[in-house]
């Protein structure tokens, strides 16, 4: 029986500390953590005093240091997405960020300044949406992975059996990970999306689920976080895995998407679409051979399926992709390029169906894994398709759902679900569910690395493009636009803090946040506003002569049109960017 944790607990605060207390039936543990030494020990019920302050909470995030001391991060709410194997999946909906120290008085007008920013980006991180857990099960596993374990790894510890890749909480909970027996009182949180429904067909009943998980390696912000890091960590890495259960017996088919899996970069500029550099300074076969070494351990054999442009700015991807695959020259990874854009081009979506065509022997040969009734494994997925495309999420997510869709086709057949003949794509009821689902994870998986819902979900949702898709997907550009070169620099130092790229030391009296702008970064927008608006109004307030007002009109505009030509010149002055951890340069 493997190692749980607790699921309900009361935190009672005391001026001098903090007592969780597990109340779970039979349990008698309390945590005791001294606000003032931040010590950390076991103890019973009977220790906590009769004074202290009552509530239940929902679990322990964790704890982190920010300028102002250590904080507590408790789950305040939880929602119930489902039962996964008879275990309860929970979401974490609300989140508590409690100081250790009762004042801030000790700190000096700066430091209470960046001791808020530093709070607000451990709050905008919370409020990401998709953070998810289990108190009995290891959500970080794939079921192939989970039945293919040693003894020894059954008796571990939630913590200390998950896959760190996908525990985001990690640096939040180094405090417990040296005390085993603080181990029941936090569970790993997985940050993704995970939907469970119950369907039927020919009056069979069968759970059918997708779980996302996203790595908190070289986790970050589209723009600012691209390519890989020096181990071989793929930016905006999703695990993606669809599960069905059906009387017994249950099936898992596995994909993965990443950054293209080599050093490049896009900074924002300013420019709409800000064009990829390819690094010229640093190796890239030895992050790359890193990355598939570390994939073809996990997962088996490698097909790429890349599906970024073969024109324009992105060709250069591509070339480079196919290049470093043939260098790289190991049978077990297999290159395939597909030009999506150029494909699918005037609604013509029907043709995906050549991609899927080209896969389809590789599907087979690959399969799924798949467990009868009686716990015998059947099969098991030995190979993995690796999607991309420049930010792995829109055209990716319609790829992963059209060979999800293949493996659950072969999956229900073999479960008994589905006769001989029948496909899928006719059961209209599942159909909905099935292109719902992973219209959501689109939308999770984007909304956590671009900051908006995902395009091309009509798609996903109805099989069509529609004109009332494309109006979306133009108000989520711009949304997408705004915020990658406003915001994302915020964004992306939350993600850095909460993830401990960056850590605060207490001693160190000045953080990087206090950055000046330089003169034109305050002056630039102003006057080029001015001498906007100075060219309507004299378009407006017609001068006495034809000539004098079209002169003001040509002086105003060519004014506005030279500052906006300075401000797009200097983009990269202008943008957000991420001011804590400075990431590997790319220029």
């Amino acid at each position: 029986k493997m190692a749980t944790a607790y699921e309900k607990f009361n935190l009672h605060t005391t001026p001098e500390k903090f007592y969780i207390e597990a109340c779970d039936d039979g349990s008698n543990d309390v945590l005791s953590i001294d606000r003032v030494s931040t010590e950390m020990i076991l103890t019973v019920r009977k220790d906590i005093p009769p004074h202290a302050v009552t509530r239940p909470i929902c679990g322990i995030m964790g704890t982190i240091r920010l300028v102002a001391g250590t904080y507590l991060i408790v789950v305040t709410k939880k929602k119930k997405v489902g039962d996964l194997l008879g275990h309860a999946v929970w979401k974490a909906m609300d989140f508590d960020v409690i100081s250790y120290k009762k004042t801030v008085l000790h700190l000096t007008d700066n430091q209470m300044q960046d001791n808020k920013a530093f709070l607000s980006m451990i709050n905008s991180v919370l409020l990401t949406d998709g953070f998810y857990f289990a108190t009995d099960y290891d959500l970080t596993h794939t079921l192939q992975r989970l039945a293919n374990t040693s003894p020894e790894f059954q008796e571990m510890s939630l913590l200390e059996r998950a896959d760190q890749r996908f525990v985001w909480n990690g640096h939040l909970l180094r405090e417990f990970m040296p005390q085993p027996e603080l181990h029941r009182f936090a569970f790993p949180v997985v940050h993704g999306f995970i939907i469970m429904k119950s369907c039927c067909i020919n009056g069979k009943i069968f759970d059918w689920n997708i779980i996302s998980r996203r790595s908190c390696f070289r986790a970050g912000v589209r723009y600012y976080v691209r390519g890989i890091d020096s181990e071989g960590h793929a930016a905006n890495f999703v695990e993606t895995e669809q599960i069905v259960q059906c009387s017994g017996g249950k099936a898992s088919f596995v994909q993965t998407r990443g950054s293209i899996p080599f050093y490049w970069s896009q900074r924002p500029n300013l420019k709409y679409k800000p064009k990829p550099q390819i690094s010229k300074t640093i190796d890239h076969l030895d992050g790359f051979q890193r990355h598939f070494d570390s994939q073809i351990i996990i997962y088996g054999k490698q097909v790429i399926l890349n599906l970024i442009d073969q024109k324009g700015s992105e060709k250069q991807l591509e070339q480079a992709f196919d290049k470093m695959v043939s260098s790289l020259g190991n049978g077990m990874v297999k290159y395939i390029a597909f030009d999506f854009h150029k494909e699918c081009s005037r609604m013509r979506w029907h043709r995906l169906q050549i991609l899927v065509d080209m896969v389809t022997e590789m599907q087979d040969e690959y399969g799924y894994f798949l467990v009868d009734v009686d716990g015998n494994v059947l099969v098991q997925q030995e190979g993995m398709f690796r999607s991309n495309c420049m930010d792995c999420l829109d055209r990716t997510n319609v790829i992963q759902s059209l060979l999800a869709r293949r493996s659950l086709q072969s999956q229900l057949e073999r479960l008994g679900v589905l006769h001989m003949g029948q496909r899928i794509e006719d059961q209209s009821d599942f159909e909905k569910i099935y292109k719902n689902a992973w219209a959501d994870n689109a939308n999770a998986c984007a909304k956590q690395y671009a900051g908006t819902g995902a395009l091309k979900t009509d798609f996903t949702r109805t099989g069509k493009r529609t004109q009332w898709g494309l109006v979306m997907d133009g108000w989520n550009s711009m949304i997408r636009y705004y915020k990658n070169n406003f915001s994302d620099g915020f964004r992306q130092d939350s993600i850095d803090l909460f993830l401990g790229n960056y850590s605060i030391d207490e001693a160190d009296m000045t953080t990087p946040l206090h950055e000046t702008k330089d003169w034109k970064f305050l002056t630039l927008p102003i006057i080029m506003v001015v001498a906007f608006s100075m060219c309507i109004i004299c378009l407006l307030m017609a001068g006495d002569t034809w000539t004098e007002t079209l002169a003001y009109v040509l002086f105003w505009g060519t004014a506005s049109f030279v500052t906006a030509g300075v401000i797009l010149f200097n983009g990269r002055e202008f943008v957000d960017a991420p001011k804590l951890v400075q990431k590997e340069k790319m220029d």
